[in-house]
């Protein structure tokens, strides 16, 4: 009897520890989240393109010059050096993660916003960003915010700081 149970407690517990991976992953991808956008806010695009593929879907709809459909990290990576160059502020109001790690949907509630020199916030905005990821890899995102706003930024950066005006 004992020889029938050990290989079922063996079975049981390596369940356990898949099970317990998958629904510790919103909790880490979350933290992992928020952790780069602070990092993104601070001026380093870096850990956040880490956990991009390669060849990473990226939609930005809309007609301003931020508006982009990207198929891969590179030109991801250019598009948020502008990101940041801009000065522009990203913060996840909430973030939900779900599916397992294989077929992992993860979406953000945010926002962001653009202050002046003189501290007056010239662009504020709220978005969904909606992606998937595979085994810690987002491999498709698209935002979706009001474009109104984004061509407003676009007016004032074209007024203000023309370099930046894309």
């Amino acid at each position: 009897m004992a020889q029938i149970r050990l290989p079922l407690r063996r079975r049981d517990a390596a369940a356990l520890a898949v099970g317990a991976a998958v629904l510790a992953q919103p909790r880490i991808a979350r933290a992992l989240l928020q952790r780069n956008l602070r990092r993104l806010r601070a001026g380093d695009a870096g850990p956040l393109l880490r956990f991009y593929a390669d060849d990473v879907r990226f939609r930005f709809p809309g007609s301003s010059t931020w508006a982009v459909e990207l198929t891969s990290r590179r030109a991801l990576e250019r598009w948020l050096a502008r990101f940041v160059e801009t000065g522009l502020q990203l913060h996840a109001d909430e973030i939900v993660v779900s599916g397992p790690p294989w077929r992992t949907t993860v979406c953000l509630r945010c926002s962001d916003h653009l202050r002046a020199p003189d501290g007056t916030v010239v662009y504020e905005n709220r978005a969904v960003i909606w992606g998937t990821a595979r085994w810690g890899r987002i491999r498709e995102y698209e935002v979706y915010e009001d474009t109104e706003r984004t061509l407003a930024l676009d007016a004032w950066l074209a007024r203000r700081r023309p370099a930046a005006a894309g």
